[in-house]
């Protein structure tokens, strides 16, 4: 009997172009080279803050994959993770929720601002408990979403929290390309054991 194969990884950016040296474009060259099955949603080419195409253009990378799918998600790219469950369902085996931006209160200048964010639906984001397993990876310093507003919105989910420490906002601005924990993340969710309540976060370093 020929094993099972393990989930699609589905790799969910935020709201940005191709960026050669971040760690999802990095992780999705790692997963396929190792003869993983690997989809990155593309960026929109028209009005990126439109949350209605986020969510559309997600749902069209699922919808023709077969078998269970696992989602590893960045920065808007969780919060369209989360509109998206709300909306659709898929066969999802877990999701990485990697510094999720906190949309509903002011942003650093240079950010969309909350009426912005309002109009193009991405408020409020749901807080609703995610049909699959999570775990959201949070940073002690992201300039996008501070730490107790971030481990609110990982309770609301029901997902497990991971402390990533002071690393800005995962991502080559703050001095981040490889993440290899994001593989470790990626083995936990697929191993299947339940993962531990949010009062539980060990730490984990990005390399």
């Amino acid at each position: 009997m020929n094993p099972t194969p393990p989930p699609t990884i589905v790799i969910v950016p935020g709201l940005r172009d191709h960026v050669a040296d971040h760690w999802q474009t990095r992780l999705a060259q790692r997963l396929t080279a190792a003869g993983r099955a690997v989809h990155t949603v593309p960026p929109l080419t028209g009005e990126r803050l439109a949350l209605d195409a986020q969510v559309a253009n997600l749902a069209a990378t699922l919808t023709p994959l077969s078998g269970p799918v696992l989602l590893v998600a960045h920065s808007a790219g969780v919060i369209t993770t989360v509109h998206w469950a709300a909306r659709h369902s898929a066969d999802v085996r877990g999701a990485i929720l990697a510094t999720p931006p906190d949309f509903e209160t002011p942003l650093p200048d240079g950010y969309p601002t909350p009426a912005e964010l309002a109009h193009h639906g991405w408020t409020p984001v749901p807080r609703e408990p995610l049909a699959f397993p999570s775990i959201v990876a949070a940073s002690a310093d992201d300039p996008l979403g501070a730490p107790e507003r971030v481990a609110a919105m990982a309770r609301a989910w029901g997902s497990h929290l991971v402390d990533l420490g002071a690393v800005g906002h995962l991502n080559p601005a703050s001095g981040h390309g490889d993440w290899p924990l994001a593989e470790e993340l990626i083995a936990t969710l697929e191993s299947g054991p339940a993962l531990a309540p949010i009062g539980a976060t060990p730490t984990g370093e990005p390399g």
